[in-house]
């Protein structure tokens, strides 16, 4: 058996003095190479364990490793420079260029700046941003789409293995979501990256992912594939699987057929 890249180990999350259960005895684990999906609704507990995974919080109970480490014996900020985190609006410094919010990190680790500036040129292709048109540009000059694509180039500017993704899509209009998804996916495999996603949507994690683990409450209630999901006898995950079943089958009936012509 191959050891898991990330692995909890019934972990437990509580906040004011213990009143509130934001996580609740979670053991799961992420290989390397993996895509995985948390799925659940507000208050699950998903971006709680996400942020566990880099010590932006710590744990009440159980343990998490990291490449075989467990996550406190190592220093939280070499931690999190290992690790990109992409925030839902992109997290960017307002104040910062985007080259200097692409930088920050290696910066930080002490990277010679002309290596800097030639890694943020290559980030810039990687997104697929002009450099010349967005380099010095500053992040409320950009579209939301554009952010996110900066906030991705932020996160892989350290070469991490791990990739920590809080909602990066859900507030980008439809179009600009299903391609930045669709440029993610791709990145994930042309780098190698074992990528942990939170969403609210069932239909995103199950184009994107890998494999999905739903929340609620706290709890994981199941994980695995989407047939391994179907599989389950919990009502909240049956009701999750519904929501992009039931959209399927509802576009079917409202979208005109393709009568697979053309014109002559």
């Amino acid at each position: 058996m191959i050891a898991p890249l990330i692995s909890f180990s019934h972990v437990s999350k509580s906040f004011d003095g213990g009143r509130v259960q934001a996580v609740d005895d979670v053991s799961l684990d992420v290989a390397e190479g993996e895509f995985l999906a948390i799925v659940g609704g507000s208050g699950s507990g998903k971006t709680t364990l996400l942020r566990l995974a880099n010590r932006l919080i710590e744990p009440s109970t159980g343990s998490i490793t990291v490449a075989g480490e467990d996550v406190t014996s190592v220093d939280p900020i070499g931690l999190r420079r290992r690790i990109g985190y992409v925030f839902q609006s992109g997290g960017l410094f307002p104040h910062m260029s985007v080259a200097d919010n692409i930088g920050i990190t290696p910066r930080l680790l002490g990277i010679p700046s002309d290596e800097i500036s030639a890694r943020v040129d290559e980030l810039l292709d990687l997104v697929r941003l002009d450099r010349t048109h967005h380099r010095d540009r500053f992040p409320h000059e950009l579209s939301g789409g554009q952010r996110q694509r900066v906030g991705v180039a932020r996160a892989l500017a350290a070469r991490p293995r791990i990739v920590l993704m809080d909602e990066p899509f859900g507030a980008l209009d439809p179009l600009t979501r299903d391609a930045l998804g669709d440029d993610y996916r791709a990145l994930h495999k042309q780098l190698g990256l074992t990528t942990i996603m939170i969403t609210h949507d069932m239909t995103e994690a199950i184009l994107l992912a890998d494999r999905v683990a739903v929340m609620r409450s706290g709890k994981l209630l199941a994980e695995g594939t989407p047939t391994d999901l179907s599989q389950s006898d919990d009502p909240y995950v049956g009701e999750l699987l519904g929501t992009p079943r039931r959209q399927a089958a509802r576009l079917q009936m409202l979208l005109p057929k393709d009568d697979g012509g053309g014109a002559a």
